[in-house]
């Protein structure tokens, strides 16, 4: 056993050599290209919006960044990927909090199993979003009692989301419970696919955020229902929220944010939440993040930690007394 004298030695010495590494960790980051992880399709706003801070962090760490799409499983293929990735900050994940609700409902053998809160990295989160109702147009459907009246009708039996255990799916299980209605869930593997569905006129309903679906509402050919907030959103100042229109109780919202596998050196997450928050501060990424419907965050990486542990905990429990399942 080490005396008081060695103690006292080594702790300085551990000190220093912990101060070393974390120095050299950042001085030779990064070694050879990052990759960012996109588990969804290309086509949805997360996909839109990693390829903006792909581009502007290439600039800034003098590497190559690249966006990958592993998709599949409600997003759980590529948000395991990472999980399992080297810890030395050349594997990202770019996502939104989809990855902290997936794993819980789905059936075991069906996904890729991760511990939302035990496996990650948090790095930053970039930015909340609002959920929306949407319907094709040309159902005729204008609003909540028109939907509704739709439903009882049989005219609506399912709704689009962009995957099983997304913060939609949870949304739409929610309205059901609400509402007093039994709409089955169709998941996408992403928003891309389901908002050409819904386009197209294949699927009449989905919950989704506001970028990938604003150009077709500007068009008239979707139509905006109602907003899953306490408020209205400024981004759709016309829109009810679910509680205006008597579906009380039901509010979700999203985000987007970077994380890395568990252990990723602390110089790391530093030097890259650092420049992440003045990425988001630049006047061309906000007028972006503005277009795909996204509220810029930044901030610290606890403020994401924050946010995975309580959707993990609140949406568990609301997945769990609801008996979300995938099929």
């Amino acid at each position: 056993m080490m005396n008081r004298r060695q103690l006292v030695i080594a702790g300085p010495a551990g000190l220093l050599l912990a101060s070393t590494r974390s120095a050299f960790a950042q001085a030779h980051y990064p070694s050879r290209p990052v990759n960012i992880v996109v588990s969804f399709p290309p086509g949805g706003d997360t996909d839109a919006l990693a390829r903006v801070f792909a581009e502007k962090l290439s600039t800034r760490l003098g590497q190559p960044v690249l966006v990958d799409n592993k998709t599949g499983a409600s997003g759980t293929i590529g948000n395991a990927f990472v999980a399992k990735a080297a810890p030395d900050g050349h594997t990202l994940l770019f996502t939104p909090n989809t990855m902290a609700t997936a794993p819980l409902v789905l059936k075991p053998g069906t996904g890729a199993v991760y511990d939302p809160v035990k496996d990650f990295t948090p790095v930053i989160l970039a930015g909340t979003q609002s959920l929306f109702l949407v319907v094709n147009a040309a159902t005729g459907i204008r609003s909540m009692k028109d939907f509704l009246a739709a439903v009882h009708a049989g005219k609506v039996a399912n709704y689009a989301t962009p995957g099983t255990g997304s913060p939609m799916h949870i949304l739409g299980e929610m309205f059901n419970g609400a509402a007093g209605v039994k709409l089955a869930q169709v998941p996408y593997r992403g928003s891309g696919p389901a908002i050409v569905d819904l386009v197209a006129g294949h699927i009449t309903a989905m919950y989704t955020t506001l970028g990938p679906v604003a150009q077709y509402l500007a068009k008239g050919q979707l139509v905006n229902i109602a907003v899953a907030d306490p408020q209205r959103s400024p981004l759709q100042p016309a829109v009810p929220t679910l509680a205006e229109v008597g579906v009380k109780g039901v509010e979700v919202g999203a985000w987007q944010g970077f994380m890395g596998p568990r252990g990723m050196p602390e110089a790391v997450v530093k030097l890259l939440n650092g420049h992440l928050n003045e990425i988001i501060r630049m006047p061309d990424v906000a007028e972006r993040m503005k277009a795909l419907a996204l509220i810029p965050a930044g901030g610290e990486p606890a403020a994401l930690s924050r946010l995975v542990a309580d959707h993990n905990s609140r949406f568990g429990k609301v997945i769990k007394d609801a008996g979300i399942v995938a099929e």
